[in-house]
């Protein structure tokens, strides 16, 4: 199991180095000696908790907790602040800010520990519980709730990108003549062939529905799109599934895609609908084969 991240704030030297002995052999430990640092870190790292001292020179702890929750990618880290303001007033503007928990200066080793194991669980079973939210059960690739968030978001950052949509041939024919479970074997074979064919880190696959999966091909010209799509359509019918009701005798897919350059305005669901398109033209012109737009 991957171990989690801690990132420790204290302009103090033998702060730092207390709470790192602490927490060493439990969680990967990332240091900042002032706010500024902190935020750069938190930005960077997205620990799964930060351990934040209040009293700091420039920008003090709640002004860092402030910006933390300022930025929609660091504001769901939880946040101790641990510090020797001990009123309560203290610990109640640290709360109202949003921190998770307050620990008073000096501290007993064993609290510290026991606080931040406990916030580190509830931030796995919460990382756990999203990356669910994002899988296809069945797959085990991504689903379309995540598709449509990663290609929203690579929409824009780019100047060009190909979209393919991939489906089945005669899947319903498949499920009648062999069974649902067999088809679902089915399913799972073609999206383990499928993920495992992009073998560039931009390169996205996921589950769309059904017997249907997308792709998308950031920073790829039509001929390069044309290249994957194809190895992917060859990939599926080098498995070898049976499959009598299809025209070659086992298991085959077809692709259609789109290259565009997104523009301001368009929106990545009409190019999902071009692609969508596409992949009509080769279920009409007799399937296992791409053709693209």
């Amino acid at each position: 199991m991957e171990l989690q991240q801690l990132l420790i704030v204290d302009d103090e030297k033998n702060n730092r180095a207390l709470l790192t002995e602490l927490f060493k052999n439990q969680y990967k430990i990332y240091l900042a000696k002032h706010g500024h640092m902190a935020l750069e870190l938190a930005r960077k790292y997205k620990p799964d908790v930060i351990l934040l001292d209040v009293l700091m020179p420039e920008l003090d702890g709640y002004e860092t907790l402030k910006a933390l929750k300022e930025q929609e990618e660091t504001r769901h880290i939880p946040v101790i602040f641990i510090t020797a303001l001990d009123r309560h007033t203290d610990e109640e503007k640290g709360l109202l800010l949003g921190a998770v928990d307050y620990i008073s200066k000096p501290f007993m080793p064993a609290i510290v520990r026991a606080r931040v194991t406990n916030h580190m669980q509830i931030m796995r079973q919460r990382r756990l519980l999203e990356s669910h939210a994002r899988v296809d059960a069945l797959t085990e690739l991504p689903n379309r709730r995540y598709l449509e968030e990663r290609l929203q978001a690579s929409y824009p950052e780019v100047e060009e990108i190909s979209l393919a949509i991939m489906d089945v041939d005669r899947f319903k024919q498949y499920n009648d003549h062999y069974g649902h479970a067999a088809g679902d074997r089915v399913l799972q074979q073609v999206a383990k062939v499928l993920g495992g064919s992009l073998l560039r880190e931009t390169d996205f696959i996921a589950r769309y529905g059904g017997e249907e999966f997308v792709a998308i091909l950031p920073h790829t010209d039509r001929p390069g799109a044309l290249l994957i799509a194809d190895g992917l359509r060859r990939a599926v019918e080098a498995l070898g599934i049976e499959h009598d009701d299809s025209t070659s005798g086992v298991v085959t897919i077809s692709i259609g895609g789109i290259t565009v350059k997104p523009v301001a305005g368009r929106l990545p669901g009409a190019t999902l609908e071009q692609a969508d398109a596409q992949l009509y033209r080769s279920k009409q012109a007799g399937r296992n084969r791409v053709t693209w737009g």
